[in-house]
């Protein structure tokens, strides 16, 4: 059946008059065919599809650090599917009758012998618990590293600083669910961690006993804590670790990516490849990359070794037992805070010795980093779209403040280990509590003073090189007898790196009081701001003008025709 493109009788056709036959809409525009036109007519993702698979990623090495993190989230689901289907949640007891000689006959719980029963009866069990733990391992570590990156070159500034909200609610998430899954298998040493815990969680001013008797279901160790550690390890925390992780994504999609700068790169481009092909060939690569090197380290290294613990007995305690090392930290700072924080008000005990750094710290940690980036923007003032990464050189006082931050954390996580430290180097474990003390005081303040200092002295390293070129070593004697040392200049795309960013300025505020000398409502929050926008940028070494650029090589002429002419005397 046809239709006229006029509406004139049959017979009033003429032989040059063209018929078009009727087609569905959009049908010319749109060519697909076989299974993605059956999908897309059904669904209409074809546009958001051919948008995605268009969108162009920026090529450098350290965004491969959020990749391996997800990649790693995605290994531990794989095994951890793999595992749900032996592991037994349960602490009733029972008696161990397997293939481990030295535990047959004992009695322990059904959680610890159904480990047993897959690091020994089931055909690549332990090389799927040893994948699990170190790709747990591997998550952590690339994405403290990644969000190390996103810091340090100010990639959560604006538009991006939901993302980093997101990254820092994983970050914790990840840690919860570390200590989740390390629990579960109910041997001495994870017991004994479970056993910490409460202890941790009885500290809560006012509620803590309560509290503690709600998450055991009764008095410590019951048998509901295995049951609901299970549940939130393999139900709640992936299923907000999955949301989140793709949020996370759905806005790096939607946001242009951000790159390091550098010639044709700007705010309102990216430069790189395209998700098809290349990126995508890419990336699938890089997944069995990360699993293969996890595989490896899992084949070669061991790693909790359950059976060397034996079963959770409350009375023992395994000597030298340590966390994992992201909770380290909160460990350490427990054997920091002195006993004198423990005192009583009001017939109630506050044991803040032990509440501050066990049930404080870490909620403030992950606070703290997820409000700086609305801080940062607030005391500069600075409320615009920034997609090019920055050199951490050029925003030193950030980072100075992250490396000052890490020094804290190393702090703490090495004095979770005093004892350890203690007995190999033969020392008191008192006089290394106090060393540590003393360098959670000292120490943090110095790196910050350190790193700023290196930061702003590559900066003017900088200014010199681009002013003046590069340093050859090479010593030239003019005519008239000088020595001077040559310079060579430096190509465009270096001397683009080093004066790309923007030139900075502390913020100045206007008069504080009017012509009747009332002060400003909000004076003492501005004066604030001053102070702290002083304290950020007070010693910014801002980048080479091409003002500046152009009278360096003014002068650099100027000295050649000097010498050339002294050399014409002589």
């Amino acid at each position: 059946m046809s239709t006229s493109t006029t509406s004139r009788p049959a017979d009033g056709l003429r032989d040059e008059d063209t018929t078009v036959s009727a087609a569905a809409p959009g049908a010319a525009a749109r060519k697909l065919g076989g299974v993605a036109g059956w999908v897309d007519d059904r669904t209409g993702s074809a546009k958001g599809v051919g948008y995605l698979m268009k969108k162009v990623f920026p090529d450098h090495w350290s965004f491969m650090l959020g990749e391996i993190a997800m990649y790693s989230m995605i290994i531990c689901l794989l095994t951890g599917a793999f595992l749900t289907f032996w592991f037994v949640p349960s602490a009733g007891h029972t008696i161990y009758e397997g293939s481990y000689v030295p535990l047959r006959g004992v009695s322990m719980s059904e959680a610890y012998a159904s480990t047993l029963n897959i690091s020994f009866e089931v055909r690549g069990g332990l090389l799927i618990r040893q994948i699990h733990h170190w790709a747990a391992l591997m998550f952590v570590v690339a994405l403290t590293v990644h969000m190390f990156r996103v810091f340090f070159t100010g990639a959560f500034r604006k538009p991006r600083e939901i993302n980093w909200v997101i990254g820092s609610v994983l970050a914790l998430l990840a840690i919860v669910e570390g200590f989740a899954g390390y629990s579960l298998p109910d041997d001495l040493l994870s017991g004994t961690g479970i056993r910490a815990m409460q202890g941790f969680v009885q500290t809560a001013p006012v509620i803590g006993s309560y509290l503690s008797w709600g998450i055991f279901g009764g008095a410590f160790p019951g048998e509901m804590i295995i049951p609901r550690l299970y549940s939130a390890h393999v139900l709640l925390i992936p299923a907000l670790l999955i949301g989140l992780f793709s949020a996370h994504i759905i806005l790096v999609a939607m946001q242009k990516h951000t790159q390091f700068p550098g010639p044709g790169r700007t705010n309102d481009n990216v430069v790189g490849f395209p998700v098809m092909p290349v990126y995508a060939a890419k990336a699938g690569g890089f997944f069995f990359i990360v699993f293969g090197v996890i595989v490896l380290i899992s084949g070669l290294v061991g790693i909790n070794s359950v059976w060397v613990y034996g079963p959770y007995d409350p009375s023992p305690v395994t000597a030298g037992s340590q966390p994992d090392w992201y909770m380290g930290f909160a460990d350490g700072a427990l054997r920091l805070l002195p006993g004198w924080l423990e005192f009583s008000f009001l017939g109630v005990t506050l044991s803040l010795n032990i509440a501050l750094g066990a049930l404080v710290l870490l909620p403030l940690v992950y606070t703290v980093l997820g409000v700086y980036p609305f801080v940062e923007a607030w005391l500069t003032k600075d409320k615009r779209e920034h997609h090019l990464l920055q050199r951490p050189r050029n925003a030193p006082t950030r980072t100075a403040l992250g490396m000052a931050a890490i020094t804290i954390y190393s702090i703490f996580m090495f004095a979770a280990g005093n004892d350890i430290i203690a007995i190999k180097f033969g020392m008191s474990i008192n006089d290394i509590t106090v060393m540590f003390r003393w360098g959670l005081f000292l120490l943090p303040p110095l790196v910050f003073w350190v790193t700023k200092r290196i930061c702003l002295s590559l900066q003017r390293r900088d200014r010199d090189t681009v002013l003046h070129g590069r340093e050859t070593g090479t010593i030239l004697r003019s005519p008239a007898g000088g020595f001077s040392e040559r310079h060579e200049e430096i190509s465009a795309q270096d001397r683009w790196t080093m004066v790309e960013h923007e030139p900075v300025a502390t913020l100045e505020l206007g008069e504080s009081v009017d012509s009747n000398g009332v002060a400003a409502p909000d004076s003492k929050t501005l004066a604030r701001r001053q102070k702290l926008s002083r304290f950020y940028y007070g010693d910014a070494v801002n980048p080479v003008t091409p003002a500046e650029l152009d009278q360096a090589h003014h002068d650099h002429h100027g000295e050649a025709e000097t010498d050339a002419i002294e050399g014409g005397r002589h």
